[in-house]
């Protein structure tokens, strides 16, 4: 997991007691080479202090926080042992998959706030530590096999609030097994097919609220599966269908599912009735037409069957 603000301050609050305590040797009388230490002091601080940082953003220890700086490209000269990188609120529309690929370590990143757009396809290769990943606020267009493949680790993912996002493929999180956290609210999303949730054996938490559900017979195995599962839905009053018609507006998990159910397994519409009558009509016309046909056939053949009787006996009276 992504190491929290408390332990990154108290590591480094460990490492400059080290520092600390070796000024305190070079300043002590039995100190030979003080030159020596003064050479090993700076370079400790130098490495605790993290020198190498981006100059439009803040370091500490092992983290990278560049919030609110409207970067349009991603920032050059990150430190290649940060485990925690900020991004939020610039102006990123991509993310050099070779530059970010070098943070091996990094296991926290957040991109929300940006306009991060449609293809972000191995873009994450080499941070296979990554445990938490934010995307929300962004162009997302849709999320593909080869977006996250690579995150086996992926504890937390966030796609919120993108409104372009319209698709996420069946197989997306095939290779996410230890997702728990899972947020796809208020995106445009119509349908999500039931195997792309269904096969996250740690899933606790799943965001779906506020997009544009297509709630047909089809989706009735969804629904069926999330009241079923205990996986927690955030904010499921806002959980709504939004076509067709009949079930406009309704909460997906509670009046549309009864309304569906009716509709799907019990209840026969204007169509369905209209179909059955077209079938049992053409039956009724298919018959009608059989019995006809085989009605000319037994006269024929009984004509046809007199005809050689009646020459049989003329032949017969002639003789």
């Amino acid at each position: 997991m992504a190491s929290s603000p408390e332990q990154l301050h108290g590591d480094h609050q460990g490492t400059q007691r080290k520092v600390g305590c070796l000024q305190c040797q070079i300043m002590s009388p039995s100190s030979s080479s003080t030159s020596v230490w003064m050479v090993l002091l700076i370079g400790i601080s130098w490495t605790a202090e993290g020198v190498i940082c981006p100059k439009e953003c803040a370091c500490q220890y092992l983290a990278v926080n560049c919030t609110g700086k409207q970067l349009e490209e991603f920032p050059a000269s990150i430190p290649l042992d940060t485990r925690q990188l900020i991004l939020a609120q610039n102006k990123l529309s991509y993310l050099p998959s070779v530059e970010l690929n070098f943070l091996s370590d990094l296991i926290y990143l957040d991109c929300s706030g940006n306009t991060l757009g449609e293809d972000l396809d191995f873009a994450f290769v080499s941070i296979i530590k990554l445990v938490y990943l934010d995307l929300s606020f962004n162009n997302l267009t849709q999320v593909t096999f080869g977006t996250f493949s690579q995150l086996s680790s992926l504890v937390v993912l966030k796609l919120s609030d993108n409104p372009s996002l319209v698709e996420i493929e069946k197989d997306s999180f095939a290779n996410n097994s230890w997702l728990r956290h899972l947020d796809v609210s208020r995106c445009s999303l119509v349908f999500i097919d039931i195997s792309t949730v269904r096969d996250l054996p740690n899933l606790r938490s799943l965001g779906i609220s506020g997009n544009l559900w297509f709630c047909n017979c089809s989706f009735m195995e969804l629904s069926s599966w999330i009241k079923g599962s205990g996986v927690a839905i955030p904010d499921s009053d806002n959980v709504t269908c939004y076509s067709p018609a009949f079930v406009h507006g309704l909460r997906m998990l509670e009046e549309a599912q009864q309304e569906l159910h009716y509709k799907c397994y019990i209840h026969f519409d204007d169509q369905d009735y209209l179909f059955l009558g077209l079938v049992g009509f053409c039956i009724f016309s298919a018959g009608t037409v059989l019995a006809w046909l085989l009605g000319v056939c037994a006269v024929i053949y009984e004509f046809l069957t007199a005809t050689g009787e009646d020459d049989e006996d003329e032949d017969e009276t002639a003789n």
